[in-house]
Protein backbone atom coordinates (compact mmCIF):
# COMPACT_ATOMS: atom_id res chain seq x y z
CA UNK A 1 0.00 0.00 0.00
CA UNK A 2 1.50 3.33 -1.04
CA UNK A 3 0.51 6.98 -0.91
CA UNK A 4 3.08 8.08 -3.46
CA UNK A 5 1.37 10.07 -6.20
CA UNK A 6 3.46 10.92 -9.24
CA UNK A 7 2.86 13.48 -11.96
CA UNK A 8 1.78 10.69 -14.30
CA UNK A 9 -0.87 9.63 -11.75
CA UNK A 10 -2.31 13.15 -11.81
CA UNK A 11 -2.33 13.09 -15.62
CA UNK A 12 -4.53 9.99 -15.56
CA UNK A 13 -6.52 8.31 -12.82
CA UNK A 14 -5.77 10.69 -9.93
CA UNK A 15 -6.83 13.67 -12.00
CA UNK A 16 -10.09 11.94 -12.89
CA UNK A 17 -10.77 11.10 -9.25
CA UNK A 18 -10.15 14.72 -8.17
CA UNK A 19 -12.47 15.90 -10.96
CA UNK A 20 -15.22 13.54 -9.78
CA UNK A 21 -14.90 14.84 -6.20
CA UNK A 22 -14.13 18.43 -7.18
CA UNK A 23 -16.94 20.11 -5.26
CA UNK A 24 -15.99 18.56 -1.92
CA UNK A 25 -12.26 18.89 -2.45
CA UNK A 26 -12.47 22.55 -3.47
CA UNK A 27 -14.74 23.39 -0.55
CA UNK A 28 -12.34 21.66 1.85
CA UNK A 29 -9.16 23.48 0.83
CA UNK A 30 -10.78 26.74 -0.24
CA UNK A 31 -9.78 28.57 2.99
CA UNK A 32 -6.14 28.40 1.87
CA UNK A 33 -6.92 30.27 -1.36
CA UNK A 34 -7.32 33.72 0.18
CA UNK A 35 -3.93 33.88 1.97
CA UNK A 36 -2.27 32.35 -1.10
CA UNK A 37 -3.69 34.97 -3.47
CA UNK A 38 -3.09 37.79 -0.98
CA UNK A 39 0.60 36.86 -0.91
CA UNK A 40 0.79 37.25 -4.71
CA UNK A 41 0.56 41.05 -4.38
CA UNK A 42 -1.70 41.62 -7.37
CA UNK A 43 -1.16 45.37 -7.25
CA UNK A 44 -1.11 46.24 -10.97
CA UNK A 45 -1.81 44.63 -14.37
CA UNK A 46 0.17 41.39 -14.30
CA UNK A 47 0.62 38.08 -16.07
CA UNK A 48 -0.15 35.34 -13.55
CA UNK A 49 0.14 31.54 -13.80
CA UNK A 50 -1.46 29.07 -11.38
CA UNK A 51 0.72 25.93 -11.40
CA UNK A 52 -1.08 22.64 -10.82
CA UNK A 53 -4.34 24.54 -10.98
CA UNK A 54 -6.57 21.48 -10.70
CA UNK A 55 -10.17 22.55 -11.14
CA UNK A 56 -9.12 26.19 -11.30
CA UNK A 57 -10.08 27.49 -7.86
CA UNK A 58 -7.04 29.76 -7.23
CA UNK A 59 -6.93 30.72 -10.91
CA UNK A 60 -10.47 32.04 -10.78
CA UNK A 61 -9.84 33.77 -7.44
CA UNK A 62 -6.73 35.46 -8.84
CA UNK A 63 -8.64 36.57 -11.92
CA UNK A 64 -11.36 38.16 -9.78
CA UNK A 65 -8.83 40.12 -7.73
CA UNK A 66 -6.33 40.98 -10.46
CA UNK A 67 -6.07 44.54 -11.75
CA UNK A 68 -7.73 45.41 -15.04
CA UNK A 69 -5.54 44.38 -17.95
CA UNK A 70 -4.12 41.32 -16.18
CA UNK A 71 -3.88 37.86 -17.76
CA UNK A 72 -4.37 34.83 -15.53
CA UNK A 73 -3.58 31.30 -16.74
CA UNK A 74 -4.15 27.95 -15.07
CA UNK A 75 -1.76 25.11 -15.91
CA UNK A 76 -2.19 21.46 -14.99
CA UNK A 77 -0.99 18.07 -16.20
CA UNK A 78 -4.51 16.58 -16.03
CA UNK A 79 -6.68 17.01 -19.14
CA UNK A 80 -9.75 16.09 -17.08
CA UNK A 81 -9.16 18.83 -14.55
CA UNK A 82 -8.37 21.41 -17.22
CA UNK A 83 -11.63 20.55 -18.98
CA UNK A 84 -13.49 21.13 -15.71
CA UNK A 85 -11.63 24.40 -15.05
CA UNK A 86 -12.50 25.70 -18.51
CA UNK A 87 -16.17 24.93 -17.90
CA UNK A 88 -16.07 26.84 -14.60
CA UNK A 89 -14.40 29.81 -16.30
CA UNK A 90 -17.14 30.34 -18.86
CA UNK A 91 -18.68 33.10 -16.77
CA UNK A 92 -15.40 34.64 -15.57
CA UNK A 93 -14.43 38.13 -16.59
CA UNK A 94 -11.00 39.29 -17.70
CA UNK A 95 -8.38 37.38 -19.65
CA UNK A 96 -8.34 33.86 -18.22
CA UNK A 97 -7.17 30.66 -19.92
CA UNK A 98 -6.29 27.09 -18.99
CA UNK A 99 -3.57 24.89 -20.50
CA UNK A 100 -2.58 21.23 -20.21
CA UNK A 101 1.18 21.05 -19.61
CA UNK A 102 3.86 19.29 -17.59
CA UNK A 103 5.90 22.14 -16.13
CA UNK A 104 8.95 19.91 -15.82
CA UNK A 105 9.29 19.77 -19.60
CA UNK A 106 7.09 22.53 -21.04
CA UNK A 107 8.79 25.36 -22.91
CA UNK A 108 8.72 28.85 -21.37
CA UNK A 109 5.72 30.95 -22.43
CA UNK A 110 6.07 33.38 -25.32
CA UNK A 111 5.70 36.21 -22.78
CA UNK A 112 7.07 35.56 -19.27
CA UNK A 113 4.87 35.74 -16.20
CA UNK A 114 5.09 38.28 -13.38
CA UNK A 115 3.63 35.93 -10.76
CA UNK A 116 3.53 32.16 -10.22
CA UNK A 117 1.16 30.62 -7.69
CA UNK A 118 0.48 27.05 -6.65
CA UNK A 119 -1.96 25.67 -4.11
CA UNK A 120 -0.58 22.20 -3.31
CA UNK A 121 0.52 21.54 -6.89
CA UNK A 122 4.31 21.59 -6.50
CA UNK A 123 4.48 18.64 -4.09
CA UNK A 124 4.07 16.07 -6.86
CA UNK A 125 6.87 16.88 -9.29
CA UNK A 126 8.79 13.79 -10.40
CA UNK A 127 12.01 15.82 -10.66
CA UNK A 128 11.75 18.91 -8.42
CA UNK A 129 15.12 20.51 -9.33
CA UNK A 130 14.25 20.41 -13.03
CA UNK A 131 10.70 21.63 -12.43
CA UNK A 132 11.70 24.59 -10.27
CA UNK A 133 14.50 25.61 -12.62
CA UNK A 134 12.06 25.53 -15.51
CA UNK A 135 9.54 27.60 -13.57
CA UNK A 136 12.23 30.20 -12.85
CA UNK A 137 12.64 30.59 -16.62
CA UNK A 138 8.93 31.34 -16.90
CA UNK A 139 9.23 34.43 -14.69
CA UNK A 140 10.49 37.92 -15.40
CA UNK A 141 13.53 38.87 -13.28
CA UNK A 142 12.10 39.98 -9.95
CA UNK A 143 8.88 38.05 -10.62
CA UNK A 144 7.18 36.70 -7.52
CA UNK A 145 6.26 33.13 -6.47
CA UNK A 146 3.69 32.08 -3.88
CA UNK A 147 3.45 28.34 -3.18
CA UNK A 148 1.27 26.58 -0.60
CA UNK A 149 2.34 23.17 0.76
CA UNK A 150 1.17 21.13 3.73
CA UNK A 151 3.01 21.48 7.03
CA UNK A 152 4.04 18.65 9.39
CA UNK A 153 1.80 15.56 9.62
CA UNK A 154 1.33 16.09 13.36
CA UNK A 155 -0.31 19.44 12.60
CA UNK A 156 -2.60 18.02 9.90
CA UNK A 157 -4.77 15.40 11.62
CA UNK A 158 -7.47 15.96 8.99
CA UNK A 159 -5.18 13.98 6.66
CA UNK A 160 -3.25 11.67 8.99
CA UNK A 161 -6.33 10.34 10.80
CA UNK A 162 -7.23 8.19 7.82
CA UNK A 163 -3.81 6.49 7.82
CA UNK A 164 -3.92 5.98 11.59
CA UNK A 165 -7.35 4.37 11.40
CA UNK A 166 -6.52 2.19 8.41
CA UNK A 167 -3.34 0.91 10.11
CA UNK A 168 -5.51 -0.66 12.81
CA UNK A 169 -7.03 -2.97 10.21
CA UNK A 170 -4.52 -3.43 7.37
CA UNK A 171 -0.78 -3.08 6.91
CA UNK A 172 0.05 0.54 6.05
CA UNK A 173 3.78 1.06 5.36
CA UNK A 174 5.19 4.46 6.34
CA UNK A 175 5.19 6.99 3.50
CA UNK A 176 8.39 7.96 1.73
CA UNK A 177 8.69 11.63 2.68
CA UNK A 178 11.10 12.32 -0.19
CA UNK A 179 8.72 10.95 -2.82
CA UNK A 180 5.86 12.91 -4.40
CA UNK A 181 3.12 13.32 -1.83
CA UNK A 182 1.29 15.72 0.48
CA UNK A 183 4.01 15.90 3.17
CA UNK A 184 7.02 16.14 0.87
CA UNK A 185 7.79 19.68 2.06
CA UNK A 186 6.43 19.39 5.59
CA UNK A 187 9.91 20.45 6.63
CA UNK A 188 10.08 23.69 4.69
CA UNK A 189 13.89 23.78 4.60
CA UNK A 190 13.91 21.17 1.83
CA UNK A 191 11.69 23.31 -0.37
CA UNK A 192 13.61 26.50 0.42
CA UNK A 193 16.85 24.81 -0.61
CA UNK A 194 15.38 23.63 -3.91
CA UNK A 195 14.02 27.08 -4.69
CA UNK A 196 17.29 28.78 -3.85
CA UNK A 197 19.18 26.38 -6.10
CA UNK A 198 16.69 27.14 -8.90
CA UNK A 199 17.45 30.87 -8.71
CA UNK A 200 14.89 32.31 -6.28
CA UNK A 201 15.78 34.93 -3.66
CA UNK A 202 14.10 36.63 -0.69
CA UNK A 203 12.45 33.36 0.33
CA UNK A 204 10.06 33.52 3.27
CA UNK A 205 7.58 31.16 4.91
CA UNK A 206 4.26 32.20 6.39
CA UNK A 207 2.35 29.70 8.51
CA UNK A 208 -1.39 29.30 8.00
CA UNK A 209 -3.13 27.39 10.78
CA UNK A 210 -6.86 26.87 11.11
CA UNK A 211 -9.50 24.17 10.97
CA UNK A 212 -10.96 22.93 7.71
CA UNK A 213 -14.30 21.28 7.00
CA UNK A 214 -13.61 17.83 5.66
CA UNK A 215 -15.50 17.18 2.43
CA UNK A 216 -16.71 20.76 2.63
CA UNK A 217 -18.96 20.30 5.65
CA UNK A 218 -20.54 16.82 5.81
CA UNK A 219 -21.44 14.71 8.87
CA UNK A 220 -19.10 11.94 10.02
CA UNK A 221 -20.58 9.05 8.02
CA UNK A 222 -20.67 10.99 4.75
CA UNK A 223 -17.20 12.39 5.40
CA UNK A 224 -15.89 8.83 5.83
CA UNK A 225 -17.38 7.83 2.48
CA UNK A 226 -15.88 10.93 0.87
CA UNK A 227 -12.44 10.12 2.30
CA UNK A 228 -12.61 6.53 1.07
CA UNK A 229 -13.49 7.75 -2.42
CA UNK A 230 -11.11 10.72 -2.56
CA UNK A 231 -7.96 10.31 -0.47
CA UNK A 232 -5.01 8.43 -1.93
CA UNK A 233 -4.95 5.78 0.80
CA UNK A 234 -8.53 4.96 -0.15
CA UNK A 235 -7.26 3.82 -3.55
CA UNK A 236 -5.16 1.14 -1.88
CA UNK A 237 -7.94 0.18 0.55
CA UNK A 238 -10.21 -0.47 -2.42
CA UNK A 239 -8.11 -3.59 -3.00
CA UNK A 240 -8.79 -4.91 0.53
CA UNK A 241 -11.55 -7.40 1.26
CA UNK A 242 -15.03 -6.19 2.11
CA UNK A 243 -14.69 -6.98 5.82
CA UNK A 244 -11.51 -4.94 6.13
CA UNK A 245 -13.01 -2.05 4.19
CA UNK A 246 -16.12 -2.08 6.38
CA UNK A 247 -13.98 -2.13 9.52
CA UNK A 248 -11.94 0.86 8.34
CA UNK A 249 -15.10 2.77 7.49
CA UNK A 250 -16.58 2.05 10.93
CA UNK A 251 -13.45 3.26 12.73
CA UNK A 252 -13.18 6.29 10.46
CA UNK A 253 -16.75 7.33 11.27
CA UNK A 254 -15.95 7.03 14.97
CA UNK A 255 -12.84 9.19 14.56
CA UNK A 256 -14.63 11.85 12.54
CA UNK A 257 -17.59 11.88 14.93
CA UNK A 258 -15.22 13.15 17.65
CA UNK A 259 -14.72 16.29 15.53
CA UNK A 260 -18.26 16.80 14.26
CA UNK A 261 -20.00 20.01 15.26
CA UNK A 262 -23.32 21.22 13.85
CA UNK A 263 -23.30 18.49 11.20
CA UNK A 264 -19.79 19.15 9.89
CA UNK A 265 -16.43 17.51 10.62
CA UNK A 266 -13.75 20.13 11.27
CA UNK A 267 -10.10 19.30 11.98
CA UNK A 268 -6.82 21.18 12.33
CA UNK A 269 -4.68 22.03 9.31
CA UNK A 270 -1.26 23.66 8.90
CA UNK A 271 0.05 25.10 5.62
CA UNK A 272 3.37 26.64 4.66
CA UNK A 273 2.92 29.58 2.27
CA UNK A 274 6.31 30.13 0.68
CA UNK A 275 7.10 33.35 -1.16
CA UNK A 276 10.13 34.57 -3.09
CA UNK A 277 11.31 36.31 -6.24
CA UNK A 278 13.33 35.27 -9.24
CA UNK A 279 16.85 36.60 -8.98
CA UNK A 280 17.64 39.41 -11.39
Amino acid sequence: MSQTISASDWATERGKKWRDQLSGMEAMIHPVTAPLVDALALDRPLRVADIGCGGGGPTLASSRLAAAGSAVHGIDISPDLIEMARARANTASGEIAFHVANVESASPPAAPYDRLASRFGIMFFDNPPVAFSNLASWLVPGGRITFAVWGPPANNPWMTSFREVASQVVDVPPPDRDAPGPFRYAGEDTLLGLLADAGFDDLEVQHWRDTISLAGGLPADETADFALQSFSIGDALAKANEAALAAVRHLLIQRYAEHERDGAVRMDAHVHIVTGVRAA
